[in-house]
């Protein structure tokens, strides 16, 4: 799918009064303004300097948020009487640290914790079994994190049990409050505190401030660390407070104390200074997979380890199952790459549906992740263990269709759903997959026929001049940092670069450009497009998204450029998505006007020139159109590749998004082929 630039056009007066009021950067000011953030006001509430909102380094009083002080009254009561109390998370990254975090601290003050967090075969959240579980052993104390605001059974027998609860969680609460001691959630309804976006972990090192008199600067310093992990794993909001977590959390990672952080930094093989992309793909993964196809309780006892020796065995353990995550991984991606080659078709629809067997329940949801980035559509992947008739998935979604509503329209297929708009899990019996096929269909084709539109984008802070990509100015770039939800790492519009030359990197792996755009020279890396497969050659005109970057060698500086896309200049991007839009339509056999179709229909010129153009080279289809010289719409080139595919002439890959010419193939009637045929059918 061609992704959209969602090109910003910020306002240039308030970019330069931005810039100069605050001592920015113009690269910096156009991402501000870009975002929203377009005055002083603005600006200072966006660095957390917003005296009247903040307590203590940037950061709000705990107090304010409902119930807090009630459970640091519960707490401390069960401190000092000894009481077993039970801190119950939850098993991926934010549930883990946030349990290390409460626990350690409950320990250190002289609290007699254990801790409980479920195996994912339990499910998410408190169950009953547990619960009674804790009060044969003797709990009388149970304090949730990351969990514990749908729990409206388990708080039902936890009071006829005689166990007290105190429950803190950052999701959603339902119309029902569990009946606990206390319910600490800026998501309540009746909560006073002004920012709500915190995680589980960062929800109780606030806690853990209440507890020492609403001291921040403690609580920071001790726990921030794994606090900023927890932050950028769960993918909450890097605005106000938290980026302040994380901004603390990354600086203090440096020394941490935390032995086990100290192991997993050394098996990553991170090396200072961290950033919020290094801990979201080089630690949080790696605590994320005990959760997912290991014991949670791994990642735990690596996070509470007291000994240098005791945290080497639990990082490698760790590390040894995200090894383990990756190869489930795979192997579901390879099988969906399987049956798409069977069937292309299935990559017709607007929401794309796979079943396996065998397929890790602890990974589906990252193999969804990864193929609506590469498919650009909505996808709901689901398995079945050997020798059950349940298939349980994951879904993964793009803005313009909701995978709880899908689910839901869908619910009369399912035996269990839930989830919000980006994201889904569901269960149904194997005898009912092509009904529930049929139901998000249904939903997909009527949201579409609504006008909701479902087109993969890239959000673009607007066009730089290349007069603005200095060393100075990209390294304006730096106080917006850390970067991650919600504040993306900016990408500008570089228009009209002519490409001087196209360099091969790591055995042609990755792809080096030299451009000049503006009487400036400069070089830009695309990793992950092959040498072979770069659309573009030297000498054409492009438009590039970029992230500027400060690229150091030898004790000098430069401006390097991530390309993160490319388009010969002269595209018309409505042009190309309305194009691949009707491609579509055709393919799932949807009416259309005799005009529209009459304009997808092939020539023999047209045919000539994509076949001339392909070569031996494996492109991408967009990669070949680029190269076209013919004046030719999308769809009608797209339908060329067809009938080269169904008369023998071409192996076009739509899986791995890849076409070139068989040398040798034996001569072939291209009107003979089912698409030539079906289109003049149509007229």
């Amino acid at each position: 799918m061609i992704k959209k630039w969602l090109i910003n056009t910020p306002d240039e007066k308030a970019v330069k009064e931005l810039s100069v009021k605050g001592g920015l950067t113009m690269p910096a000011a156009r991402t501000l303004v870009a975002a929203g953030i377009d005055t002083m006001e603005k600006a200072v509430d966006f660095f957390g300097q917003n005296e009247e909102k903040s307590f203590d380094m940037g950061f709000s009083d705990p107090f304010l948020i409902r119930d807090m002080e009630k459970a640091c009254d519960i707490l401390n009561d069960a401190v000092d009487s000894g009481e077993l109390i039970c801190v119950y998370g939850d098993y991926d990254c934010d549930g883990v640290t946030a349990t290390a975090v409460l626990a350690g601290y409950l320990t250190d003050i002289g609290g007699n914790v254990m801790t409980y967090i479920n195996e994912r075969a339990e499910g998410y959240g408190m169950n009953i079994n547990a619960v009674k579980k804790l009060h044969e052993q003797g709990v009388s104390l149970i304090i949730t994190v990351d969990n514990g605001i749908a729990a409206i059974d388990e708080a039902k027998l936890c009071r006829e049990l005689g166990v007290r609860l105190i429950v803190t969680d950052h999701h959603q609460p339902g119309k029902e409050l569990p009946d606990a001691e206390a319910v600490v959630d800026p998501h309540r309804a009746d909560c006073p505190s002004f920012y709500k976006d915190y995680c589980g972990c960062v929800l109780a090192m606030k806690l853990i401030a209440a507890m020492e008199g609403g001291d921040m600067e403690r609580a920071v310093e001790q726990y921030s660390d794994l606090a900023a992990i927890a932050t950028v794993a769960d993918v909450v909001p890097l605005t106000g407070e938290n980026r302040e977590i994380v901004r603390y959390g990354l600086h203090y990672l440096e020394n941490t104390e935390n032995e086990g952080l100290r192991a997993l930094i050394d098996k990553a093989g991170l090396k200072a200074p961290y950033t919020s992309v290094s801990a979201a793909f080089s630690l949080a993964p790696r605590i994320n997979a005990a959760g997912r196809i290991g014991s949670p309780s791994d990642a735990l006892k690596l996070l509470m380890s007291e000994t240098p020796e005791e945290a080497e065995e639990y990082a490698e353990k760790v590390c040894a199952l995200n090894a383990e995550r990756k190869d489930y991984e795979n192997k579901i991606i390879a099988d969906i790459a399987a049956q798409i080659k069977a069937d292309s078709s299935l990559l017709d629809g607007r929401v794309l549906i796979f079943s396996g067997n065998g397929w890790h329940h602890g990974v589906i949801g990252i193999a969804a992740a990864r193929c609506v980035e590469k498919y650009g559509k909505p996808v709901f992947l689901m398995s079945a263990d050997e020798g059950e008739t349940e298939l349980r998935g994951s879904a993964r979604s793009i803005e313009g269709l909701n995978v709880f509503k899908a689910l839901s329209y869908a619910e009369e297929a399912l035996t269990k759903f839930g989830g919000h708009s980006g994201a889904g899990g569901f269960s149904l019996e194997k005898d009912k997959f092509s009904l529930f096929k049929q139901k998000l269909t249904e939903y997909a084709d009527s949201q579409a026929a609504a006008g909701e539109k479902c087109v993969p984008f890239i959000a673009v802070s607007g066009a730089i001049p290349p007069a603005e990509l200095t060393v100075q100015g990209i390294k304006g770039l730096d106080v917006l940092e850390p970067f991650g939800e919600a504040n993306p790492r900016p990408v500008f519009l570089l228009q009209g670069c002519k490409i001087d030359n196209i360099i091969s990197l790591s055995n042609g792996t990755h792809t080096k450009l030299a451009v000049s755009v503006g009487g400036n020279a400069l070089t830009g890396l695309m990793f992950g497009t092959k040498f072979e497969e770069f659309p573009l050659r030297r000498g054409d005109e492009a438009n590039l998204l970029i992230s500027p970057e400060i690229n150091s060698f030898n004790n000098k500086e430069s401006v390097s450029l991530r390309i993160i896309d490319v388009r010969k200049k002269g595209l018309n991007q409505q042009k190309l998505i309305a194009a691949e839009e009707a491609y579509y339509s055709f393919r799932r056999g949807e009416k259309a006007d005799k005009k529209i179709i009459a304009a997808m229909i092939p020539e023999r010129s047209d045919l000539a020139a994509v076949y001339r153009t392909a070569g031996v080279s494996r492109l991408s289809p967009m990669g070949l159109y680029s190269r076209l010289d013919a004046d030719m719409n999308y769809c009608k080139f797209l339908m060329c590749l067809d009938i080269f595919s169904e008369t023998g002439l071409m192996e076009y890959d739509r899986c791995a998004e890849k076409v070139h010419i068989i040398q040798g193939a034996p001569k072939a009637d291209t009107e003979l082929a089912p698409t030539m045929q079906r289109l003049r059918s149509l007229l």
